[in-house]
């Protein structure tokens, strides 16, 4: 049987970047250290089956040395360990994936004659964020006290992704590479990126981190946005690298979601109460997360009481989220997935003749009849 020369070296970061452990792989393939000593080679069937399970293109096995991958966008963490982190094949892929949906959706905008949208770049660092968070709401047509209207957090959580998508910002929450259910993304490396652009900005939220977290992540692309900065972030402890822009965004998001002046106004009623954080949370329609945040950065708390909130709550969150089943409706992980705005903005691409079929399954994700079943469910049937 014929095999196929692959560098050693090449494999070993295959095996390495793949999260696998030595076990795991050798199981699969039993062979795998005569490979990586050199002593015999794969067939090309079995190189494609450990490209799959490596989760690495197959092209870069073919390569006299390992790639140096490296993500299109600054990786900020808070931690600052940005300089030796690695992103994973997952992060990669999927900021690749939006960097593709991104470019098609804005040579499609371009060719129908779109405009420019006024409100990328607008912001400037020295500017006070009190007056960018009032912007911010402008565009999104929210008054200051907007969050109030709704229910619960959650309702707010769901119209303020409405308010981005209708400003024509394209959003996607994914907790996974795509639609592969078995490559679920790490909250713990990524909360979120944003990829500028004055067309057709894109903003991705990690649908594998809490609910509560993801509110403050979208406030903060919201920002980076309107600064015109894109970048793939962590915000451990909801707390930003030690750089200008992240730490811009920060001061941004919390006076969108909760005004410096409301907070101060009713924090001394509040902070008799049992529970003061979930009293701020049910004024303004965040989480208790976002609300402790706030405190801390206003100094109506110290560190060390902040991080007892939030250790225990972030233990009360795996909690419920190790209770909740996977899965759920198709139609409302696509919406979320890849966005109702792009989702439907293909679907006329296709009717027009103007995008392949096959081209949009890899744009979206969906394929053969899970596309047109989606396309039908958004009432644009008949593709």
């Amino acid at each position: 049987m014929t095999t196929v020369a692959v560098n050693k070296e090449v494999l070993c970061w295959a095996m390495g970047r793949s999260g696998l452990t030595v076990e795991d792989l050798q199981n699969k393939f039993p062979k795998i250290e005569q490979w990586t000593s050199g002593k015999s080679q794969p067939t090309l069937r079995q190189l494609e089956s450990l490209a799959k399970v490596t989760s690495t293109p197959l092209g870069f096995f073919f390569l006299k040395s390992p790639p140096e991958e490296r993500l299109p966008v600054p990786h900020f963490r808070t931690l600052g360990d940005e300089d030796v982190h690695k992103p994973s094949p997952e992060l990669l892929e999927t900021v690749h994936l939006m960097q593709q949906r991104q470019s098609w959706m804005r040579e499609y905008l371009i060719e129908q004659g779109r405009e420019r949208i006024l409100f990328v770049q607008s912001a400037r660092l020295n500017e006070q964020p009190a007056l960018i968070a009032k912007q911010i709401r402008h565009i999104l047509d929210f008054d200051e006290g907007w969050a109030a209207s709704y229910s619960t957090w959650t309702d707010a959580l769901k119209a303020l992704r409405e308010a981005i998508e209708a400003a024509k910002i394209l959003i996607v929450v994914n907790g996974i590479v795509g639609n592969n259910t078995h490559r679920k993304l790490d909250p713990s490396e990524f909360r979120g990126f944003v990829l500028v652009d004055d067309y057709a900005p894109l903003v991705f939220v990690n649908g594998a981190d809490t609910k509560a977290a993801q509110m403050f992540t979208l406030a903060h692309e919201l920002a980076h946005v309107f600064f015109g900065s894109s970048a793939a972030f962590d915000l451990r402890e909801m707390s930003p690298a030690n750089d200008p822009m992240e730490k811009a965004c920060n001061s941004v998001a919390a006076e969108f979601l909760i005004p410096e002046s409301q907070l101060r106004r009713i924090w001394p009623s509040v902070n008799n109460e049992t529970e003061p954080f979930q009293a701020i949370a049910r004024r303004f329609k965040i989480s208790a997360l976002v609300a402790a945040r706030r405190a801390l950065d206003l100094h109506l708390i110290n560190r060390s009481d902040f991080l007892e909130f939030y250790r225990a709550y972030q233990q009360d969150e795996r909690r419920t989220a190790a209770s909740r089943p996977d899965g759920g409706d198709f139609y409302a992980n696509q919406n979320l997935r890849v966005g109702q705005r792009f989702v439907s903005t293909v679907i006329r691409a296709v009717k027009e003749g103007k995008l392949l079929y096959t081209e949009a399954y890899k744009l979206t994700s969906l394929y053969g009849k899970a596309f047109e079943h989606y396309a039908s469910h958004l009432g644009m049937g008949g593709v």
